[in-house]
């Protein structure tokens, strides 16, 4: 009998182990923690110019230039949870290409060839959602950036708001974003929402965003203040009560002479830093007190150097739930120079200002 018994136990206990309820909780933007919250309730970290990568070594460049911004790819930054990318657009020779500042000086090929790539991304990380941010630098309309996004077949996750043409009051939260599969929310400034007819998805930046000053090159002038759209400038309060999303510009410039800005590698690690004069977590608290609320988006170069990941999971309040947020395997630390600004000196200046780039990248 002790025997019979003894075998009952065990059938229980193993009909237990595979009837048990399995633990499903899935992780939404890397933690199980916001999928209830909305999406103008987290803080997203941003590449700034995201395609637009520094040294050859980085992985998969398709261009590289002293002037990048970025040390990997988009894909990698996605990985290592990134969720807003940010690019130029630029016409080529009658194709929309993501080119930094001009074609001459970087061009990391074109449009939809790299939303492929994040794409591909999203298609294996269901549970994401991402944001793209495209500088419309030659005014692209929405036919042409439409068919840039039909290209790479990625228009069936463009988040389509019931407004395209004021902001909205309430955002959906990110589970009901990723059960709908509508989970790529797309900015593009600038893109007339009363010209748009084709593409609800592509939403203009300045209807639902407002952003604080860049082109900032001292650590210590970094602001909170409502910069644009002109009709909030100097306005922070207005900006917010407007239903807009903060958008903090987070990155450091030195200006090299001649007009010419490029990254401050110098000071990388202080500005991404969680604390001091002009870090990262420094302009998260304040902004956050400024505004009565957490920046939505985070807009930082060389997110991998520094501590920016880290800054956002604590804004989002996630430091313990964060989970999949892969470092890149290798960071190459980016590097000051200016022999690749020598084409756009030359477009711009001619020969004096090609000689004295030339001769600051033998002096760094």
């Amino acid at each position: 009998m002790q025997s019979l018994f003894g075998w009952f136990l065990l059938i229980q206990v193993a009909l237990g182990a595979v009837l048990a309820p399995r633990n499903t909780t899935i992780a939404c933007n890397n933690s199980p923690d916001l999928c209830s919250r909305a999406y103008s309730n987290i803080t997203q970290l941003g590449a700034h110019d995201s395609p637009f990568l520094n040294n050859a070594s980085a992985s998969n460049s398709i261009s590289f230039s002293d002037a990048g911004n970025q040390n990997v790819n988009s894909v990698a930054q996605l990985t290592a949870g990134v969720r807003l990318l940010t690019a130029q657009v630029h016409n080529n020779n009658g194709a929309w290409h993501l080119c930094h500042t001009s074609c001459s000086l970087l061009d990391a090929g074109t449009l939809s060839a790299w939303l492929l790539t994040i794409k591909t991304w999203m298609d294996g990380n269901p549970n994401d959602v991402v944001t793209i941010l495209l500088v419309n630098s030659d005014d692209a309309t929405a036919e042409d950036l439409n068919a840039e996004f039909e290209a790479a077949n990625i228009t069936s996750y463009g988040y389509q708001p019931p407004s395209t043409s004021t902001a909205l009051a309430t955002w959906p939260t990110l589970q009901e974003m990723i059960s709908n599969n509508t989970r790529l929310v797309t900015f593009v400034a600038d893109l007339d929402p009363s010209a748009n007819t084709v593409a609800p998805y592509l939403l203009d930046e300045f209807t639902f965003v407002f952003e604080n000053p860049y082109n900032v090159t001292s650590l210590s002038n970094f602001s909170c203040v409502a910069d644009r759209p002109p009709t909030v400038f100097e306005q922070t309060a207005t900006a917010i009560s407007s239903g807009r999303l903060p958008l903090v510009n987070h990155f450091l410039d030195t200006n090299e002479g001649f007009g010419i800005d490029i990254p401050d590698t110098a000071n990388i690690t202080t500005t991404n830093g969680n604390s001091g004069v002009g870090s990262l977590g420094a302009a998260g608290s304040e902004c956050s007190a400024a505004y009565g609320k957490a920046p939505a988006f985070l807009l930082v170069d060389f997110f991998d150097e520094g501590s920016a990941i880290s800054v956002v999971n604590s804004l989002n309040g996630i430091s313990t739930t964060a989970v999949g947020q892969t470092k890149p395997s290798v960071t190459t630390p980016s590097t000051s120079g200016a022999s690749s600004l020598s084409i756009l000196a030359l477009d711009s200046y001619g020969w004096l200002g090609a000689l004295f780039v030339a001769w600051l990248a033998h002096k760094m």
